[in-house]
């Protein structure tokens, strides 16, 4: 039930967010569009209280649990990020608005980009983990809350991949390139002529 639950809460997510977006843009209603894209919480708000409804009804802690308390993480961390991003491709798309900005490739303005995009992590990962410690300490020394734990370590482990990741771009900053290689077209015109 939990995994359907998950399954029905993404899918819910971009069926509002298209609707909300379609509002907006297409139906030029902003405020019932922002309406519509503040409801979005509520979905991992019952996402939650079904899981802990189910660890209280006494189902055995699993994976299922902690892949609930990963999304809910992953959204707090990504959902505003994930939804601005969208909304600048829809708008331009479909409103006539300008191209959105994209993420720097170069120097220190992409690893600052990075930086903020393990910030996130960081925030999911920290969310997932307070709610599987609080599923922990729910279930208390009589379940076995290994997988909840083995969640945990696994966010962790993101967390310092994503980190490494960061810190490359902060140390090895990605070069812009000098001059575009010049096309074959061009050289061969210039040993021709």
């Amino acid at each position: 039930m939990i995994v359907t639950l998950i399954i029905v809460c993404e899918v819910g997510f971009w069926v509002l967010l298209a609707l909300g977006l379609s509002l907006r843009y297409l139906a030029r209603m902003p405020r019932a569009g922002a309406a519509v894209l503040l409801c979005e919480p509520v979905l991992e708000v019952v996402l939650l209280v079904v899981t802990a409804t189910d660890l209280r009804n006494g189902a055995a802690p699993d994976w299922k649990h902690g892949l609930a308390a990963v999304y809910i993480g992953y959204t707090v961390g990504y959902g505003h990020y994930t939804i601005k991003w969208i909304d600048g491709h829809f708008q331009h798309r479909f409103a006539g608005g300008p191209p959105p900005p994209k993420p720097p490739k170069y120097g220190a303005a992409r690893a600052r980009h990075e930086g903020v995009m393990w910030g996130r992590t960081v925030v999911a990962a920290a969310v997932a983990c307070g709610l599987l410690q609080a599923a922990i300490w729910y279930v208390g020394d009589g379940g076995d809350v290994s997988s909840l734990r083995g969640w945990q370590f696994t966010a962790l482990r993101v967390v310092g991949i994503h980190g490494l990741v960061a810190l490359c771009y902060a140390i090895w900053p990605k070069k812009a390139p000098v001059d575009p290689p010049p096309s074959p077209d061009r050289e061969s015109s210039r040993t021709s002529g």
